[in-house]
């Protein structure tokens, strides 16, 4: 069963009891933050805060993103997180691949010499600047730890001053360059970004609903009331696996009779189509 990626909650990593709660409101993944959230004076001692609640995580996985590498925190970041509990390390701003293998050069040292199984920590590349935009394609492939790439719609839209709009279509562009690259790479589809009206549910519903069906698997979270919205969106419905299971069972019984393109209630079924189809029940089971 493939492990499922819809949503991934951040937590500020210099407060403990956000930091420990954020394991257990039900995201697929925990983000404990040493970047925007954190203040400078604070770096250092949120990551001890990071480190303990890693220790006392639940289920949940659980990744730290770490401050980027042009900042006088980042190797430090890595050398103090790096744990047999630690799932992943999430890279923001990356415009260069060596940023990207030097990062993944430090992880493999540290997991070497702290007996950890080399190459169990993941790195998470955040895409969030027009140079970013740019190298993506080779950013998605640029290293094995690299299985799945996350967009940073506020970054990228300050990168490029935009102005934010209700149906987003400032994102689309860059939405689209994330989902074609991550494809092309063999990897994972990309998470979206986060969703800043926290209180503005029914906004976040039809902006996941949007990139859903731009291919994203998940977006990124802020606050625990924005988890089941999420969730929900990237489980199929009530109507969408009904039609998925009749689709695959009319398919499979006219392929069995030497035909693949067939009509069912006015659906036009062909073998994409079918593949489409088993997607949305095996979605089911996620």
């Amino acid at each position: 069963m493939a492990t499922p990626n819809r949503v991934y909650l951040f937590a500020p990593a210099n407060h403990p009891r956000r930091s420990e709660k954020v394991f257990r409101v039900g995201a697929d993944a925990a983000i404990l933050d040493l970047e925007d959230s954190v203040a400078k004076s604070e770096k250092e001692s949120a990551r001890q805060t990071a480190v303990l609640a890693l220790k006392n995580k639940a289920s949940c996985r659980a990744f730290i993103r770490i401050n980027d590498v042009t900042t006088e925190f980042c190797f430090g970041d890595v050398f103090a997180t790096v744990t047999r509990e630690l799932d992943g390390i999430v890279l923001p701003k990356v415009e260069d691949i060596a940023q990207l293998k030097t990062i993944s050069w430090m992880i493999s040292a540290l997991e070497k010499e702290r007996s950890l199984p080399v190459g169990q920590i993941e790195i998470v590349p955040i895409i969030e600047t027009a140079k970013g935009i740019d190298l993506v394609n080779d950013i998605a492939k640029a290293d094995s730890r690299i299985r799945r790439i996350l967009f940073g719609a506020v970054d990228y839209s300050k990168d490029l001053n935009l102005l934010s709009t209700q149906d987003e279509q400032e994102l689309a562009f860059a939405r689209t360059r994330l989902v074609v690259a991550s494809r092309l790479a063999n990897i994972e589809p990309p998470l979206d970004s986060v969703w800043l009206n926290i209180k503005d549910l029914k906004g976040l519903q039809k902006s996941t609903q949007r990139i859903r069906g731009l291919g994203f698997q998940g977006r990124l979270a802020i606050h625990p009331d924005q988890v089941p919205i999420i969730k929900n969106v990237f489980v199929p419905s009530a109507e969408e696996i009904a039609l998925a299971r009749k689709l695959v069972r009319g398919f499979e019984e006219a392929e069995g009779q030497g035909s693949a393109s067939i009509q069912i209630d006015g659906h036009f079924v062909d073998y994409p189509v079918y593949e489409q189809a088993l997607r949305t029940i095996a979605a089911i089971r996620d």
